[in-house]
């Protein structure tokens, strides 16, 4: 499977962006899709995740509330809606596959897209 994403750009704080993540290849029930991201020397960090089948939804606190992941299983797409965005969310996003089903951690997911770059100013 090959990840592509696409949507990011510069907004100023309070502002909104959707990112999109195209999937290539088969995506199975029991995979879990999943939103990453990394600032400037910084770890890669969860963001929020999906369950390809049943469409449960994970957050990390730090975005609860403002950011939506959502899929379309025909188009073979992933989505974050984000809102009402802060400059700390300024960072590379990153979408990937998880084949086991791992929902958190950067190492459960095996494909990564190429990463798009969301800049969120004051």
């Amino acid at each position: 499977v090959q990840l592509q994403a696409s949507g990011g750009g510069a907004v100023q704080a309070g502002g909104s962006l959707r990112l999109s993540c195209a999937a290539s290849g088969s995506i199975f029930s029991s995979h879990v899709m999943g939103w990453f991201r990394q600032a400037p020397g910084k770890e890669r960090d969860f963001v929020a995740s999906i369950r390809w089948g049943r469409g449960s939804t994970y957050y990390d606190d730090s975005v609860k509330g403002r950011f939506t992941i959502s899929r379309e299983q025909a188009k073979r797409m992933v989505y974050l809606e984000m809102d009402s965005l802060k400059p700390e969310d300024t960072a590379v996003y990153y979408c990937a596959l998880s084949r086991r089903g791992g929902l958190r951690l950067v190492s459960d997911y095996n494909e990564w897209g190429q990463g798009t770059q969301v800049t969120v100013s004051s």
